[in-house]
C-alpha cells in the first residue's frame, strides 16, 4: 500500500510554531516515502472554533512551500460516516448512552488521562439528552510508536469508559479521527506527543470497527516556560507569512535536522529541496519536549522564556 500521510490542524486559531514543526515531521515523512500528504481541517468543535481560521491555515502553509494531494478536506463533511459508526458500536452493545454531569462525576477516581469513569450508566439511563460513551473493556493496548518506543495502556485502568459523542451531540475528537483516518487511507500518523496518550483510545475503537491501524510517530513539543506545550491556549502567536525561510529553518533546526546555515536565508524551495532527503527522524527519538529557546517567536509578548 502506497505511503499516505496527512496534516489535521483544527480551526481554532492561525497556525504556530509548534503546529509547523507537526506539518513539517508529517510532510517530510511522506516525501521521503515517495507518499501522499493530505491536508484535512478538523472542523468537528464549532464552539472553539474562530471564523476564517481555516482559510488561514491554509495560505500559511501554502507561503511555506507545503504541497498536498488532493483538495483539502473537512471533517464536518464526514459526520454520516461518524454516526453511522457510533449506531454500529451502540447496537453492538459496545457503546452506550450516558447522562453523568460533571457533577456527578466530581468525586471519580483520577488517572494519568484524568477522570476514570466509573461506569454509572452501563446498565442504562433514563435521561433523552446524553453522551454516548465507548466500553473501555479487554487487555492493554500495545503499540510500538515509531519514535518514543513500545507503548501499552490498560484502558479500564487509565481512562474507564470514554465519550465518542458529546450530549450536545457533537461528535468527539477520538471517533472523529479514526474515521476520517479509516476513509482517507492514512499510513502513518505523524503528530505532537502530547496526543500520544489518546492513540490507546483510538486503536481500540480501530478494533471494535475492523478498521485498518496505521502506524504512529509522536514527535516532541515546544514547551513554554512553564512547562506547558506552546499552543494557542499558551499565548502562542501566529507564524509570520512575510518571511518563510528563516522560520522554517528554524523547525528543521527544532526538530533535530542540521541544515546548512546558508540555508537560513534561501528560498523556501531551496530549503525543501534540501530537507526531504535528508530528513533523518532517528534525530527526535525518544525526545519529548523541545526548549521555547529553539522557537523564533518566542518573546516577552506571547509569555514565553
Amino acid at each position: 500500500m502506497r505511503y499516505t500521510g496527512r496534516f489535521a490542524p483544527s480551526p481554532t486559531g492561525p497556525l504556530h510554531f509548534g503546529s509547523l514543526l507537526a506539518a513539517v515531521a508529517s510532510y517530510l515523512q511522506a516525501k521521503q516515502n515517495a507518499g501522499r500528504w493530505l491536508l484535512r481541517i478538523e472542523d468537528i468543535d464549532p464552539p472553539r472554533e474562530q471564523a476564517g481560521a481555516d482559510v488561514a491555515i491554509i495560505a500559511a502553509l501554502e507561503q511555506y512551500g507545503f504541497e498536498w494531494d488532493g483538495p483539502v478536506t473537512y471533517q464536518s463533511h464526514s459526520n454520516a460516516y461518524h454516526e453511522e459508526l457510533i449506531h454500529e458500536l451502540v447496537d453492538s452493545g459496545r457503546a452506550y448512552p450516558c447522562n453523568c454531569s460533571r457533577r456527578d462525576l466530581a468525586g471519580a477516581r483520577r488517572g494519568p488521562l484524568g477522570m476514570v469513569y466509573p461506569g454509572t450508566c452501563r446498565n442504562g439511563c433514563n435521561a433523552s439528552e446524553t453522551s454516548i460513551r465507548v466500553k473501555a473493556d479487554g487487555p492493554a493496548i500495545e503499540f510500538v510508536d515509531g519514535l518514543q518506543g513500545p507503548q501499552s495502556m490498560l484502558l479500564s485502568e487509565e481512562s474507564g469508559d470514554f465519550i465518542i459523542r458529546r450530549r450536545d451531540g457533537l461528535i468527539a475528537y477520538q471517533l472523529a479521527v479514526v474515521a476520517d483516518d479509516a476513509l482517507q487511507g492514512i499510513s502513518e500518523v505523524v503528530r505532537g506527543i502530547d496526543l500520544l496518550p489518546a492513540t490507546p483510545r483510538q486503536i481500540l475503537l480501530q478494533q471494535l470497527l475492523g478498521l485498518a491501524t496505521p502506524q504512529y510517530a509522536h514527535i516532541p513539543v515546544v514547551e513554554v516556560s512553564q512547562g506547558q506545550k506552546l499552543s494557542k491556549q499558551t499565548g502562542a502567536p501566529a507564524i509570520p507569512a512575510g518571511q518563510p525561510g528563516p522560520i522554517l529553518f528554524a523547525a528543521l533546526t527544532a526538530l533535530g535536522q542540521r541544515p546548512a546555515e546558508d540555508l537560513r536565508t534561501a528560498p523556501v524551495d531551496d530549503i525543501w529541496k534540501w530537507a526531504v532527503p535528508n530528513w533523518a527522524p532517528k534525530n527526535l527519538v525518544g525526545i519529548q519536549h523541545i526548549p521555547s529557546d529553539q522557537d523564533p517567536l518566542a518573546g516577552p509578548k506571547n509569555g514565553l522564556s
